[in-house]
C-alpha cells in the first residue's frame, strides 16, 4: 500500500514538472558575464536555452551540491564506522586466538563441547 502511494506521489510530481515545461518553452539567453564587465573583459558566452530546462537545471545543480556538501559532512562518521569495525575484527581475532590457547592440549571433541552455548536444562 505505502508503495502505491509513493508511485502516486511521484506520478503527480512527474505531471507538475511537465505541465510546468510545457508552459515554459520560450527561450531565454543566460551570459556568462554582465554587458560592462564582458567590454572590460573582452570575454562573453552566452547561451539560449528553454526557461524549463534553466529551472530545472538549477534545481538539479542544487541537489547535487546539496548531496555533495552532506557527504563531505559525515566524512567524519564514516572514517568512524571503519575505525570501530577495524576495532571490531581485532577483538574477534584476538579472541579467537585466546580461544585456542584455552583448549590447547585438550581432546578436540571436549573443545567443541565447551565452545558450545550451554542450554538449559528442563
Amino acid at each position: 500500500m505505502l508503495r502505491f502511494l509513493w508511485y502516486v506521489l511521484l506520478a503527480v510530481i512527474v505531471a507538475c514538472l511537465v505541465v510546468m515545461a510545457m508552459a515554459n518553452r520560450d527561450f531565454v539567453t543566460l551570459t556568462l558575464l554582465p554587458p560592462a564587465l564582458a567590454e572590460v573583459a573582452q570575454f562573453n558566452l552566452s547561451v539560449s536555452l528553454p526557461l524549463y530546462f534553466v529551472a530545472l537545471g538549477g534545481v538539479a545543480v542544487g541537489l547535487l551540491i546539496g548531496f555533495f556538501l552532506e557527504w563531505m559532512r559525515e566524512s567524519k562518521h564514516r572514517s568512524e564506522v571503519a575505525k570501530r569495525q577495524r576495532q571490531v575484527r581485532s577483538l574477534n581475532r584476538e579472541v579467537n586466538s585466546l580461544k585456542g590457547e584455552k583448549h590447547r592440549g585438550k581432546d578436540e571433541v571436549l573443545a567443541l563441547l565447551e565452545e558450545s552455548p550451554k542450554k538449559a536444562a528442563i
